[in-house]
């Protein structure tokens, strides 16, 4: 079953939304653990907001002693598995980051994220290199402006593509994705009458899921 981990080393940078959207896309047709590795808790304390989906489960781990041994169960018992993990190097994070089949690192377009997602990025090719095995990493571009993009956010962009793969999806900075933070739930879930744009936040979150989809079935595929 695929493990798929968000790392960033740069608070803000969409990790637990971006990892939340995914969560509830996926279980709109299939099993769903998702591991709050964070001392944050942000993921934590989201899933206590609403009811979740029969499809969706959510876990606070017990650190890195445990964290192996916690994706292994969740693999036995859901289709995808998704760690929300801690925003700093760690012996966690290491041995989340080389259980996962895809990681998705998330950044915003401004110069201090790109750098951030990018000494992220470098992080996952270091544990590839030290176990040896192959770990995808994608970058998501997150919290954007759906307008034309300026020069600078052109540049960053162009920065990210050079260093690795880059989402074509990006997640816009969209009322409705901050909103489930206040919410709970998913987009699906959320009162139209409180929150606007529901309805092209949901296009935007399935393209989304869908492009990770496919991700993991090329990888499946090589």
């Amino acid at each position: 079953m695929p493990v798929i981990s968000f790392a960033s080393s740069k608070g803000g940078a969409g990790k637990t939304t971006s990892a939340i959207i995914l969560g509830t896309e996926l279980a709109q047709g299939t099993s769903v653990t998702m591991i709050d590795a964070d001392p944050a808790g942000r993921l934590a304390r989201w899933s206590e907001l609403a009811p979740l989906s029969d499809n969706l489960t959510v876990l606070v781990s017990g650190g890195e002693r445990h964290i192996q041994a916690e994706i292994e169960e969740a693999a036995s018992k859901s289709t995808v598995v998704i760690i929300d993990l801690e925003g700093t190097a760690s012996r966690l994070t290491s041995f989340a980051i080389a259980e996962s089949d895809l990681v998705i690192i998330p950044t915003a377009e401004e110069q201090q994220d790109a750098n951030e997602a990018l000494e992220t990025l470098a992080e996952v090719r270091r544990e590839s290199r030290a176990r040896r095995q192959k770990i995808p990493a994608v970058i998501l571009k997150a919290r954007t402006a759906a307008a034309v993009k300026s020069k600078l956010e052109k540049h960053i962009a162009a920065e990210l593509e050079k260093a690795g793969r880059v989402l074509k999806t990006e997640l816009n900075r969209r009322t409705a994705f901050s909103s489930l933070h206040n919410a709970g739930g998913g987009l699906r879930e959320l009162d139209p009458n409180d929150v606007n744009g529901i309805d092209k936040a949901i296009v935007n979150a399935e393209a989304y899921a869908a492009e990770v989809f496919e991700i993991l079935m090329e990888a499946d595929n090589a």
